[in-house]
């Protein structure tokens, strides 16, 4: 039975951890699923119809609705899996090619970027007599290995966080493919 402070704590934690509060914080929140485009399921042609040529090798010749059901459940879960796969190793693809997934940098730090910005602002009012030079663009490119097998580890370092997220529609996928797997394995043999 919890007590009294037990009940206390949970009711105070949990009003602090309701996400964010802000009208821009919630924007962001809401933008999270579409990130990855693997929110919703994929309904164009051409998977409807790799969805129907699983589902019929795994159905084979039985005509029963409740088994081709499970079957194409199991078929559009099978895809989904190598839908996520895809993004996988098209973010690590990336993240070897460019360095990362975000644009590269021109300054350091945000001091460098304050310092840079306060000279021009001297410059265009004429308080500076010469122009500052144009920040170089810092290559993430310089860092990674040139050598494949280092390359390809480094940008998995990179992108590790991106892939532990996309995790979460791989899991779901699995949950899906392994519930019908067991109800198609059910209707077969019962």
């Amino acid at each position: 039975m919890p007590t009294e402070r037990q009940i206390a704590a949970n009711r105070a934690n949990g009003r602090r951890s309701r996400g964010p509060t802000s009208l821009h914080g919630k924007a962001r929140a809401g933008r999270n699923s579409y990130r990855h485009g693997l929110t919703g399921p994929d309904s164009s042609a051409g998977f409807l119809v790799q969805v129907e040529k699983l589902a019929h090798r795994l159905a084979g010749n039985n005509q029963s609705a409740i088994v081709r059901k499970f079957a194409r459940v199991v078929a559009e879960a099978d895809l989904e899996l190598a839908r996520v796969r895809r993004v996988k190793a098209a973010l690590i693809e990336r993240a070897s090619a460019l360095g990362g997934l975000v644009p590269p940098k021109h300054f350091r730090s945000m001091m460098q970027e304050v310092r840079w910005c306060q000279a021009m602002d001297l410059w265009f009012r004429g308080l500076r007599s010469s122009r500052p030079p144009q920040p170089a663009p810092i290559n993430p490119l310089a860092s990674m290995p040139v050598a494949a097998p280092g390359r390809s580890a480094e940008a998995c370092c990179r992108m590790l966080t991106e892939l532990i997220r996309l995790d979460r529609y791989a899991n779901r996928a699995f949950t899906r493919r392994d519930r019908a797997i067991r109800e198609l394995v059910k209707a077969m043999t019962g």
